[in-house]
């Protein structure tokens, strides 16, 4: 399989990339990346297809979350684990309460930029309006609303590189390390499991947890799951430059992998069946998705399967929905019978985040937790009437108390907003609000 080259690429017009101002300098830099060691291995990118393979037969779930956008300076050990805790103990709800295998999939170590709906932003500075380039994530250029932070520079995609292979050691380490044994369930919950219902909830399934644990240590059972997870890293495959530069040639295959991350997508922005970000991915071997929008329709779908995963390798493509809770009951039922129809190896999975965003009165983006609630039932509404597998979910999450998106058990307002608005981009579920929605998809699936 021969690799398209950047030149190729960019032939093509690709949507959501930098304008850089140097092309020395891109072109150093993906020189500089070219020749730097590949994040994951294509040994781990094959495991994951094989385990989305078992989501695509209806035999296990998807759980793929983590920040909206990472920053650089938010690679620190206690940011990393508080994402993975509560990675951890959604998959323990979902396992435990709905009786099937969870995939665990983190947006992590990779995801650090985004597609923005325009190029530039407005500010009033001063009290005149002052036009900047839009903040596009720490991969091309910084937050602070001043023209030298917004200029976009490839050296930040080095950057990238470092920090998400600092995620990644931490990840394996508290993976490998033993954290994520079974026998650390309350571990996980100490510091909330008081003040919040969910806490309590969880507090009482790991009690219960602890009881078939020890039953198993009675009769020598001790399986080697009890003791560790597998755990995957994935991001939006954006810039084109870093994720070719990360694609390299697998010894074992003689196909090439990008290496950037075990599972990558294609976002609504960028999935052009004839566009540079399909073009690429159509010739790495790694697991993907592409992240299918309203306006989807099923041949759209079908064009982008056959594009994508020609040979129909169940494991291979996931289709992430993101229509938004007021539409996804009248647009996805037939993208998924045409689909299904078609014969169409795929894994089903709902992002009910960016279909559910809003601007507050007080000028913060935001989203309802009940409307995050309703398009994942509609997404499983829809799979029951259909009689297909809702294979699973994609969520923007913290391990952290942040008031970003506004509802759930705490209750939270549209005046609680600025309290701990911590997001650069999209607001996202906070710790216990994350912990709800794990139990309500539980219940959800338990009837699916």
């Amino acid at each position: 399989m021969v690799l398209p080259d950047l030149a190729a690429l960019h032939a093509l017009h690709p949507a959501q990339q930098p304008s850089y101002p140097d092309r020395a300098v891109v072109d150093a830099t993906v020189e500089q990346l070219r020749a730097a060691r590949p994040l994951v291995f294509a040994a781990e990118c094959d495991e994951l297809t094989d385990k989305l393979a078992a989501v695509t037969r209806g035999e296990a779930f998807l759980l793929q979350g983590g920040d909206c956008a990472e920053t650089f300076a938010g690679v620190t050990a206690d940011n990393t684990r508080n994402k993975l805790r509560v990675l951890l103990q959604m998959a323990v709800v979902l396992t435990y309460a709905a009786s099937v295998p969870v995939v665990k999939l983190g947006r992590l170590a990779g995801q650090y930029a985004k597609p923005r709906s325009s190029d530039d932003e407005t500010r009033q500075v001063d009290g005149r309006p002052v036009t900047l380039p839009a903040y596009r994530g720490d991969a091309v250029n910084g937050y602070d609303f001043t023209p030298g932070s917004r200029i976009p520079d490839p050296r930040r995609l080095l950057e990238v590189h470092r920090t998400s292979a600092a995620t990644l050691s931490m990840i394996r380490a508290f993976v490998d390390g033993g954290y994520a044994d079974l026998r650390k369930v309350h571990t996980w919950n100490t510091d909330f499991v008081a003040d919040s219902v969910a806490g309590q909830r969880y507090e009482a399934m790991a009690h219960e947890i602890d009881r078939a644990m020890a039953f198993m240590e009675a009769i020598g059972a001790d399986p080697d799951e009890f003791h560790r997870v597998d755990f995957h890293i994935s991001h939006e495959a954006l810039v084109l430059e870093y994720e070719h530069a990360m694609t390299r040639i697998d010894s074992r295959t003689r196909a090439p992998y990008d290496l950037s991350g075990h599972f990558v997508w294609i976002g609504e922005r960028t999935r052009q069946l004839d566009g540079a970000h399909v073009e690429l991915l159509s010739h790495v071997r790694n697991p993907i998705g592409v992240k299918l929008g309203p306006s989807t329709s099923a041949d759209d779908a079908i064009a982008l399967a056959s594009r994508l995963n020609p040979d129909n390798t169940p494991g291979r493509l996931t289709f992430i929905t993101r229509f938004g809770a007021g539409k996804i009951r009248d647009g996805l039922p037939q993208v998924v019978e045409k689909v299904t129809a078609a014969g169409l190896e795929v894994a089903w999975v709902c992002d009910p985040m960016h279909g559910n965003t809003f601007e507050a009165s007080s000028g913060y983006k935001t989203r309802r937790f009940e409307d995050v609630i309703e398009e994942v039932q509609g997404f499983f509404d829809v799979h029951h009437e259909l009689g297909t597998w809702p294979g699973g979910v994609h969520v923007e999450l913290t391990g952290d108390d942040v008031t970003e998106c506004v509802g759930g058990g705490e209750e939270l307002l549209e005046a609680d907003l600025g309290d701990r608005y911590e997001s650069v981009c999209d607001p996202r579920l906070n710790r216990v609000q994350s912990l709800e929605l794990a139990f309500l998809v539980a219940e959800m699936l338990r009837r699916a």
